[in-house]
């Protein structure tokens, strides 16, 4: 499979690499005991993160300005997909402490596209291998936009029906021979936004944005080499550092010419996949941060060094943004968001 990148001709007028930083301490209030984590995020300091975050990575004075840029032309009836992780929601009615994605970023997500002329019918919240559960669902504000998922609990469930050959993902690899497929709905989509969370893994160092998109997939098993989890595995004889189903699901056409924006959600963050959120000796308690960029490479950069100056991460973590940017997906550097900051990145951290 040779390399390739899939960007539309709008998104190469501009400099990707930037990414934006937004931190308020104001918008969680969680004391990392008592409770469901989810019920201590403040709505409005949340909502105006996301509003400083938009405009100060377009450069536009306006929620409306930034959207004009990033949803290039956008008409009413052009849906919009939104690319959440529930991994550790396992019944509608999921109850633990477990991170997760939250609702409020999402919430004030598409309140700023309905702020900047989007119809809020034309937002899809989705999550196609994992459920959507009560706790999210019902504290969703736009009940006009659809929130799909794999197993019913929200308003349809995601298919696989191969609707378009350009779903197919097919690895270069060869021992995986198993083709997967993406969902439906990334076909009929006219634009992507990826909204991953600020945690570390187990099988991979790091689960981010790259990794989100396991979730857009039909198929995570096989026996043996035909499974994708060895590949991205480093302690695994299978791993190879010239090789990653990650960036060859992030090729995909379906993701990489449509992907407008990474919103990571650092509000809270953890330190393995299935861990609670715990308090960041960094940050002084939840990180309670956004980042957002343009380049899915260069984001999944910052966050990796910021679980690093926390939590320390194998080197190996990197392996799949250098290669990514081979594939000509982003913009790599390994850098010190505390310190010396980047080189090729256009790193702005935002304190409100």
């Amino acid at each position: 499979m040779t390399p390739q990148a899939h960007f539309p001709l709008a998104m190469k007028q501009y400099p990707r690499q930037k990414v934006v930083h937004v931190h308020a301490s104001a918008a969680t209030f969680w004391d990392f005991q008592t409770g469901w984590y989810g019920e201590h995020v403040d709505q409005g300091v949340v909502t105006q993160m996301v509003e400083r975050g938009l405009m100060d990575l377009t450069g536009r004075n306006s929620v409306a300005g930034a959207w004009g840029m990033l949803l290039s032309g956008y008409l009413p009836g052009r849906k919009i997909a939104v690319k959440i992780n529930l991994n550790n929601c396992r019944d509608c009615a999921d109850n633990d402490n477990a991170i997760d994605a939250l609702v409020e970023p999402v919430n004030a997500l598409i309140r700023s596209l309905v702020q900047a002329g989007v119809q809020a019918e034309d937002v899809w919240v989705y999550d196609a291998s994992r459920r959507i559960p009560e706790r999210f669902y019902a504290r969703r504000q736009y009940a006009e936009a659809r929130y799909i998922d794999r197993f019913g609990c929200a308003d349809e469930t995601a298919t696989f029906n191969h609707v378009d050959g350009s779903l197919r993902v097919s690895f270069s690899h060869p021992g995986m021979v198993t083709d997967r497929w993406l969902t439906d709905l990334l076909y009929h989509a006219s634009y992507l936004i990826n909204m991953p969370i600020l945690k570390k893994h187990g099988t991979h160092p790091v689960t981010l944005g790259f990794k989100n998109h396991f979730g857009s997939l039909d198929n995570l098993g096989g026996a043996g080499g035909d499974n994708p989890h060895p590949y991205i595995k480093p302690r695994d004889t299978r791993y190879r550092e010239d090789f990653s189903p990650l960036v060859e699901i992030n090729a995909n056409p379906n993701i990489a010419s449509k992907t407008v924006l990474t919103l990571g959600d650092g509000l809270f963050g953890a330190p393995s996949v299935g861990a609670s959120p715990i308090r960041w000796n960094s940050f002084g308690g939840a990180p309670n941060s956004l980042l957002f960029s343009r380049d899915p490479v260069a984001i999944d950069c910052v966050m990796c060094d910021l679980l690093r100056a926390e939590w320390g991460l194998d080197d190996a973590a990197y392996d799949y943004l250098m290669l990514a940017e081979e594939w000509g997906l982003g913009t790599f550097e390994r850098g010190d968001p505390w310190g010396a900051g980047y080189s090729r990145l256009g790193y702005v951290y935002v304190d409100l």
